[in-house]
């Protein structure tokens, strides 16, 4: 049987990658489109994005504390965001996005510590 926590980090993965697309796909895609159109189709895709999000975070509730997935769920944004600035919106490369990193493992250790050396 699949853990909760690792179902859980697979449909927040999903989720983010949904809303990373609604959030800043339209900045390339829909640039010469008015903004209401952009805003319409984004919150189309943010629709599919919480169909993983609400059950990704019932079921991490089971294992997690809610300040536990919020971390998680911060980690998993960043993971997804900077591929997606890279390689879909041909953004730079960029020393901060390995500080933001760095911030949000110690984020993380701190998040989880309880459980690490339980």
């Amino acid at each position: 049987m699949v853990h909760p926590a690792a179902i859980t980090i697979g449909l927040l993965t999903i989720s983010n990658i949904f809303m990373t697309f609604a959030w800043y796909a339209h900045l390339k895609d829909l640039a010469h489109k008015p903004w209401i159109i952009a805003a319409l189709i984004s919150w189309g895709i943010a629709l599919l994005e919480y169909m993983f999000q609400v059950p990704a975070n019932r079921i991490g509730f089971t294992v997690m504390s809610v300040g536990q997935l919020k971390i998680l769920q911060e980690v998993i944004t960043l993971s997804v965001f900077v591929p997606f600035a890279l390689f879909y919106l041909k953004e730079p490369l960029k020393m901060d996005y390995l500080w933001s990193a760095l911030c949000l493992l110690a984020a993380v250790f701190f998040a989880f510590r309880s459980k690490l050396f339980a």
